[in-house]
């Protein structure tokens, strides 16, 4: 019996499709209310993507108009990534690294500082400041131009600036950016850091950084080539979204010429330490 049902199927299916295509009516044949294609829009159907739309339209208004399109306005950040305390064996000090812009959705102006403190030497031991003409070049990456002034160590410099900011695949965030002093001394850094959700509020996030020279510069003890590499580990808790303390790993090590020029003074090329700071926003 159910061998004989559905052979009735199959012989009815076919069937029942070449009469659907029989009775296939095009949409354009098909009658619709007199006005349909009347309709007037605003913007009209072949008009492109519009940035704004306006609030008001010519000619009496026919309903309660269109409301504008809260977009490409003007924003302001401030951002600390870390604010904490470092033990540095034995050399404690508090270091900053803070950024804040202001701009539209294209173009931003950033300003951005690193500096440490030395408690043991009641001191600043770096301190620099950096500012930007950001401009957004692509999905998820901006370029920048500007300058930056190291203040500390001395004597002070001063270096042309650009790079680009923004997430590699897998959200990795990176920055790299190159320099040129005003002795035309030619160097670049490359940070790299990844949130690894643990929860919603706990965050682990692996960092590293680099740095380069072209030039050796003795004054400052940096050598020629790749001269230090940081490695961190920061484990954070969002207390809200805009405030997290966090606690951590630190290690960073100078290397070639610039461990022999940190050897030859007397300072430490290899440090490990353990961190413990805020990092916020508004």
């Amino acid at each position: 019996m159910k061998t004989y049902v559905l052979f009735l199927l199959l012989m009815v299916l076919p069937v029942a499709g070449w009469a659907a295509e029989d009775h296939f009516v095009d949409p354009k044949d098909r009658k619709f209310p007199a006005d349909y294609h009347e309709v007037k829009t605003h913007p009209e159907v072949t008009t492109g993507i519009q940035k704004y739309a306006p609030d008001a339209q010519r000619g009496p208004q026919k309903n309660f108009g269109l409301q504008p399109i809260h977009d490409n306005e003007v924003f302001f950040v401030f951002r600390g990534d870390r604010l904490e305390y470092q033990t540095r064996e034995g050399t404690n000090a508090l270091f900053w690294d803070i950024e804040s812009w202001l701009g539209k959705d294209y173009n931003k102006i950033f300003l951005k500082s690193e500096g440490a403190w030395l408690f043991n030497r009641d001191e600043v031991e770096e301190a620099q400041l950096e500012l930007y003409w950001s401009r957004n070049i692509s999905t998820f990456w901006d370029f920048q131009l500007g300058f930056r002034q190291d203040f500390k160590p001395e004597p002070t410099r001063t270096f042309a600036a650009f790079g680009f900011e923004g997430l590699v695949p897998y959200w990795f965030e990176a920055e790299i950016t190159g320099y040129v002093s005003g002795d035309g001394d030619v160097s670049a850094k490359a940070e790299l850091e990844y949130d690894l959700l643990l929860t919603q509020r706990l965050i682990l996030q692996p960092r590293f950084e680099t740095t380069v020279a072209v030039q050796e510069v003795n004054e400052l003890g940096v050598g020629q080539g790749i001269n230090y590499i940081e490695l961190g580990l920061r484990l954070r808790y969002e207390i809200r979204r805009e405030l997290a303390p966090y606690v951590g790993v630190s290690w960073n090590r100078k290397l070639g010429e610039t461990m022999t020029l940190a050897k030859q003074e007397g300072e430490n090329f290899d440090v490990l330490s353990f961190v413990g700071g805020i990092k916020f926003w508004f």
